[in-house]
């Protein structure tokens, strides 16, 4: 009976201490319940003090034990709800916080993700930016192969059509006048077919604009030079054409126009068309644009119809004997049939007291093919335009 009490002791201590979780009003109950088994301890052993209900152990335990129970019942729903409220707060912050990780996650994720983009992206661009850089480079070697490739062509065909035509590449060191220039190996060149005003020995009109022309246009420069079909004058300079540039074709007029140089010189009015045969090829040409030039007043054409120095498009002069025969006892039909013969022989012997007139170089050339020196009958100062006393040389 004993060991049941001391059970049920135990069994109600236990029941009030687990209601104090529940509310602090329980540890009253806990005081009475303790009180009254203190109590009865003392009851026992005739030592308790008080009277009434201190003297009624059971009824303090009984009354502790309902006192905790009943406040224990009546605080319970409030912490009940207070707990799952507290449960269900800590579950939403453990939510919250989940959530807060996994979007933290899902941002890291995103963020290395993009930075993989970015960095797979820069690769792209770079692997991209190699490429494009090798092939422009590769193009452009590509390009200077094939332009070395044209220009070797265009070297090789201009070359070869050079010495279909007779073209000979050459360098002008220094011009002397107008239609005269010196080559880098010391050889003189005279122009053929052509003849500007002179600048240097004497001064004729527009010598010096052709001149300084001549310079601007040859001295320094490479050029090609062709032969018509003289190799030299009588001063041992050269006589050759010009080309500033190898012709596609020598007897092409717009070709003749844009690259011959001597051409040049007669359309832009700083030369006259001069022919001395046998170098006749071009002299159709260059009195053609003479003439075109003339009607034009370009150049030395502006001070006359006739130019500024000697030139095929002159007057021309009648071949006839200035004078007769000085033998008076000769008849008029005698003197007729001399002066007949002698406008058909033309004679060179000064003895005869006669002299000889041609209209030009070309005319006297048919008689003298060498020209004429001072004193022979058929010397002219106008046709000796270097004024050496010797003239229509070659």
């Amino acid at each position: 009976m004993r060991i049941i009490r001391w059970i049920l002791l135990i069994l109600g201590l236990l029941i009030i201490l687990g209601t104090i979780p529940i509310t602090k009003w329980a540890l009253l109950g806990l005081i009475l319940f303790i009180f009254g088994i203190y109590q009865s301890k003392q009851l026992r052993a005739g030592k308790a003090f008080g009277k009434g209900i201190l003297l009624k152990p059971r009824l303090l335990m009984i009354t502790g034990f309902i006192f905790s129970f009943t406040m224990a019942m009546i605080f319970v729903e409030p912490v009940e709800e207070s707990a799952k409220n507290a449960k269900q707060d800590e579950k939403i912050k453990s939510e919250q916080i989940k959530k807060e990780k996994q979007e933290e996650l899902e941002k890291k994720k995103t963020e290395e993700k993009k930075k993989e983009e970015l960095a797979k992206k820069a690769e792209e661009e770079r692997k991209a930016k190699e490429q494009a850089e090798k092939e422009a480079q590769l193009a452009k070697e590509q390009a200077e192969k094939e332009e070395q490739a044209r220009k070797a062509a265009e070297e090789k065909a201009k070359q070869e059509a050079a010495a279909s035509m007779g073209l000979i590449a050459a360098t002008v060191s220094r011009v002397i006048d107008g239609d005269t220039f010196e080559l880098s190996d010391g050889s003189k060149v005279r122009l053929v077919g052509v003849n500007t005003p002179e600048s240097t020995n004497r001064h004729e009109q527009y010598g010096k604009e052709a001149s300084n022309y001549t310079k601007t246009k040859l001295e320094g420069k490479n050029i090609w030079l062709q032969k018509d079909v003289s190799e030299t004058d009588r001063y041992g300079r050269l006589l050759r054409i010009v080309w500033l540039a190898v012709p596609t074709s020598d007897s092409d007029e717009n070709e003749i126009r844009s690259k011959m140089f001597n051409a040049d010189l007669v359309i832009n009015g700083y030369a006259e068309p001069s022919t001395y045969p046998p170098d006749v090829k071009y002299s159709d040409y260059f009195v053609k644009f003479a003439r075109e030039a003339r009607s034009n007043k370009t150049g030395l054409w502006a001070f006359g119809e006739y130019g500024t120095t000697k030139g095929d498009l002159d007057p021309k002069e009648t071949s006839t004997p200035a004078t007769t025969s000085r033998n008076s006892s000769t008849s008029s039909n005698s003197s007729s049939t001399s002066s007949s013969s002698s406008a058909a022989t033309a004679p060179s012997s000064s003895s005869s007291g006669e002299i000889e007139i041609f209209a030009n170089c070309t005319e006297l050339r048919k008689k003298y093919p060498n020209g004429v020196p001072a004193g022979h009958p058929a010397y002219q100062s106008k046709m000796d335009r270097d004024k050496d006393n010797y003239a229509c040389e070659r």
